[in-house]
């Protein structure tokens, strides 16, 4: 383990120092976010390809690790370079929905192609029978998960360090995970993930010098997607699918009441809102570093429970998900996250 936590320490020293370099590049290009409508919280331009220095960072971390680097690692870093690829690209030039999704089919099917991949789901409603072959269903079941992930991150990224924050908090919580069951690959992804994240918070957090961009959210999801898989596992390499529901519980809640409120609105799902649960928590007078800093503390608590939840039953383990996600769904109705737009105004 000593050389998973040397590529993690590589990561972060990379991205700490590279992260200032590309802010001074981005302004160069002319890479930068001008706010133009009303959901941009920030008022005045700011530079993007902060994925880009994570991107950087994270191969790097990967590359230099001992040992001859696995087929799932390959999978995991071909996956990624598609994924920023695809979303430096709509950073610059902004994509169509299918555009956006043509990558992200790309990089879920190579992973697919390189052995990462659902094959065997953690039975619920049976303790005689705790794990299900879901056979080729597994291809379908991975393409949703992981591009439902990809896309949970870019959904949150509407806070100064938000998705940079809860995807540091998200990956060191599935590098426990993986430690306690002894997945040293998915240890190794989520370990330099979050070195990589670590070394880019000081400057994306409020007052963020640099955004880390559809190019970085994305990729966060991406790679989170994958070690989840890889890592977020039982006996005979059953995917724990309570254990990653509450581990990166906190974009994919957002993203499930975002396609609800839009459907409820009659408004397309990739049309973006101001209605997450962070412009909620804003509309309430806190501040932007306030409200991040709260739901910094609300993704640990998550990942407490899912660690908890590594060591339940099956059974258990999905009770105590669902009961968390009700409680999480009143919470959300309380602070109107699905309020009509004609009501709310």
């Amino acid at each position: 383990m000593t050389d998973i936590f040397m590529a993690s320490g590589v990561a972060l020293i990379i991205s700490l120092f590279l992260t200032p370099i590309i802010i001074k590049f981005a302004y160069l290009v002319g890479a930068v976010d001008i706010p133009k409508d009303e959901r941009r919280v920030h008022k005045k331009p700011i530079a993007l390809l902060g994925g880009v220095s994570i991107y950087i960072a994270f191969l790097l971390g990967m590359i230099i690790k001992e040992g001859v680097i696995t087929s799932g690692e390959v999978g995991v870093i071909i996956g990624g370079t598609i994924i920023i690829i695809g979303g430096v690209w709509d950073d610059l030039k902004p994509l169509r929905p299918w555009g956006k999704m043509f990558f992200q089919l790309s990089a879920a099917l190579v992973l697919i192609g390189f052995n990462v991949s659902i094959n065997v789901i953690t039975n619920p409603f049976s303790g005689t029978i705790p794990y299900l072959d879901i056979g080729l269903l597994g291809i379908p079941f991975t393409i949703i998960w992981v591009v439902g992930i990809t896309n949970a991150f870019n959904f949150i990224d509407g806070l100064d360090g938000l998705s940079a924050g809860v995807g540091f908090i998200s990956s060191v919580t599935l590098l426990i995970i993986a430690i306690i069951n002894g997945r040293y690959d998915a240890a190794l992804v989520t370990a330099v993930l979050s070195g990589s994240l670590l070394g880019i918070i000081p400057y994306n957090f409020f007052p963020a010098s640099i955004f880390i961009g559809d190019a970085g959210a994305q990729f966060i999801g991406f790679i989170l997607a994958a070690a989840s898989i890889m890592g977020a596992i039982k006996s005979a390499a059953t995917f724990a699918v309570a254990i990653p529901i509450l581990a990166l519980g906190l974009p994919i809640y957002d993203t499930l009441f975002a396609i609800i409120r839009r459907k409820i609105n009659g408004r397309p799902v990739s049309e973006a809102d101001k209605g997450h649960l962070h412009h909620r928590l804003l509309d309430t007078g806190r501040s932007q570093r306030k409200v991040v800093l709260l739901l910094y503390l609300f993704s640990c608590i998550l990942g407490g429970f899912s660690i908890l939840a590594m060591n339940l039953s099956n059974r258990r383990a999905y009770f105590l998900a669902a009961c968390i996600v009700s409680l999480i769904f009143v919470i959300c109705l309380k602070l109107g996250v699905f309020e009509k737009e004609k009501e709310k105004k």
